[in-house]
């Protein structure tokens, strides 16, 4: 399976696109110890040099040390998932998809979240990110930032230029949108 790569806004983060689907859901790996849940993120959490892992339904983000380059991983790392995919191997295991909405949500969090999964999402998603629902509360949406968007030097910029904007627009209630 031939697996390309790309550069994201995140320099430390690589996005490695499958050009088809390996997910049905996405999943944030932000440490080895939660590896458990993806055989895929525990292969690259194998390497020192692995600092995240972010799996998309098409791509998977990897977020890397500083001491070294990309100019030596994005290759072989490349190939490394390919490999994974074509063996097939599982991607995750028992994942369920923590933006569902829920019979208890109230009616701004469910607009929140089919927000968030109809019109952020897709647009983070470009780049190796996503963008998951925290809590709602105080008028203030509070949302965690996954994949190339954890620790790019561009996020807050993208979070209150435009996930703030676009939800204020949307949902004049909604005074702050806060990454936590």
């Amino acid at each position: 399976m031939k697996v390309t790569f790309e550069i994201t806004p995140n320099p430390s983060t690589m996005k490695f696109n499958f050009h088809q689907k390996i997910s049905e859901s996405s999943l944030d790996i932000p440490n080895v110890e939660t590896a458990e849940r993806s055989p895929l993120a525990a292969k690259v959490y194998g390497f020192p040099w692995t600092s995240a892992v972010f799996i998309g339904e098409d791509f998977v983000t990897v977020t890397k040390q500083d001491w070294v380059g990309w100019d030596v991983l994005a290759t072989p790392l490349a190939g490394l998932l390919g490999e994974h995919i074509e063996s097939g191997l599982p991607v995750m295991i028992d994942f369920v998809a923590a933006n569902d909405e829920s019979e208890n949500d109230s009616e701004i969090v469910k607009q929140i979240k089919r927000i968030l999964q109809t019109e952020i999402k897709p647009v983070v998603a470009l780049d190796g990110g996503d963008i998951v629902f925290a809590k709602y509360e105080n008028n203030i949406l509070y949302i965690h930032m996954r994949g190339a968007c954890a620790g790019c030097p561009s996020s807050q910029a993208t979070l209150k230029d435009g996930i703030e904007v676009r939800f204020k627009q949307l949902i004049p209630e909604i005074t702050e949108v806060v990454a936590i």
